[in-house]
């Protein structure tokens, strides 16, 4: 079966490196993907699968039945938006639309996606499960999977995969971690309320300013001792709004930031600790304040056996000297996570990196892929949705 799927795969390359371009050149923002949707289920459509269009508002699910009875699917996720970036690429096939690109490879893992669709398709002997493919929006404003999840997609999901190009790991490579991949990203916003006054008299006041310092200060370093540095945690004020005149002391100051951090149990604790913070230091300078945090999306936890399968099934496609064992997490975050709310599931890192021209990261302007890595993708998607029903009959 692994020889049909590579075969597949490579005689699929140049439709497949075809059906990325058209992607690339039209992308759309998060929530306005209508094209990139009506195009998908027009591709699974044509591959025999089962369409549903419009689901979590603007997402696409393909569904492939296999040769059992099994009410179980395994499920495969792609993103399918693109971000508010300016292309500098100088490519053929740039972004048609000013101001929108695919800087972060969604169009890839929409490719990749339809590819192993198209792949499982076509075998000789049907699959021994189903498989559920999940074209998703708006992953880059964190919302998507939760609009998919409340269409009911991951009903009698046993089981999840997805993918996320890597441009630091060369083509032809995967990056693989079991355990915590992404970060839990939530938003912070803290209004300190003081009392105006004149700027020579600042005794006379309640400097929202001054106070709103302290509380930056001192959440930077309380993270270094009250937090496990094992257990990292960033916090990052990125917005300051306060002041109504340089010699009028501020009576009011919004921040606003966000909140990154790996484990569960650190997740858990955080509103409570930054409000801990907060609450003692307005009290001792005589002000208030109000706090909004707002959960975002929770880490991506890739569970030991679908981390195993994968591993395994990239040994056996592309050889062990193409897992790339990835030793470190990343603080960004990827909704994704919050399938894994519904099933165990896993998520690898699909190198895209040249082995000679720069690579440049995500979301920025320049960032383009070796083409090569689509049909990596697919080769691992595909084989992994083999093996985890031959091990699943």
């Amino acid at each position: 079966m692994l020889n049909q799927i590579k075969a597949l795969a490579t005689d699929l390359a140049p439709r497949l490196i075809e059906i990325r371009r058209h992607i690339h050149s039209h992308p759309e923002l998060s929530g306005q993907e209508y094209q990139t949707a009506a195009y998908v289920a027009g591709v699974l459509s044509s591959c025999g699968l089962h369409v549903t269009e419009a689901v979590g508002k603007i997402g696409v699910v393909g569904e492939l039945k296999g040769k059992s009875n099994t009410p179980q699917w395994l499920a495969i996720r792609t993103d399918m938006d693109a971000l508010p970036i300016k292309e500098m690429t100088e490519l053929d096939f740039a972004s048609r639309q000013p101001g929108i690109m695919h800087a972060c490879g969604h169009d890839v893992h929409t490719t990749v996606g339809l590819g192993t669709a198209m792949v499982l398709s076509q075998l000789d002997t049907p699959l021994a499960g189903h498989v559920r493919f999940l074209f998703q929006p708006a992953e880059e404003i964190a919302q998507g999977a939760s609009w998919m999840v409340a269409d009911n997609v991951m009903r009698d999901v046993a089981a999840i995969l997805g993918v996320h190009v890597f441009p630091s790991i060369p083509a032809g490579c995967v990056g693989i971690r079991q355990g915590a991949l992404t970060a839990a990203a939530d938003d912070l916003e803290l209004t300190i309320m003081g009392e105006s006054g004149h700027g020579a008299r600042p005794h006379e006041a309640k400097d929202a300013i001054w106070i709103a310092a302290q509380v930056i200060t001192t959440l930077q370093q309380a993270i270094s001792r009250t937090h496990n540095p094992l257990r990292p945690v960033v916090l990052t004020i990125g917005q300051i709004v306060g002041g109504r005149a340089p010699n009028v002391i501020a009576d009011q100051v919004k921040l606003s930031g966000t909140v990154r951090s790996l484990h569960p149990e650190t997740h858990d604790s955080l509103p409570a600790w930054i409000e801990n913070i907060v609450a003692n230091i307005c009290q001792m300078y005589g002000a208030r304040y109000e706090m909004n945090y707002r959960r975002g999306v929770p880490s991506v936890q890739n569970d030991p056996k679908m981390t195993q399968l994968v591993t395994e099934s990239v040994g056996e496609a592309l050889g062990k000297d193409n897992i790339i064992t990835l030793s470190e997490p990343s603080l960004g975050a990827e909704d994704f996570s919050v399938y894994l709310n519904h099933a165990p599931g896993m998520m690898f890192r699909l190198g895209v990196g040249h082995p000679k021209a720069p690579n440049y990261p995500l979301h920025h302007p320049k960032f383009e892929i070796d083409e090569s890595a689509i049909i990596t993708g697919v080769v691992t998607l595909a084989y992994s949705a083999y093996k985890y029903w031959q091990n699943n009959q």
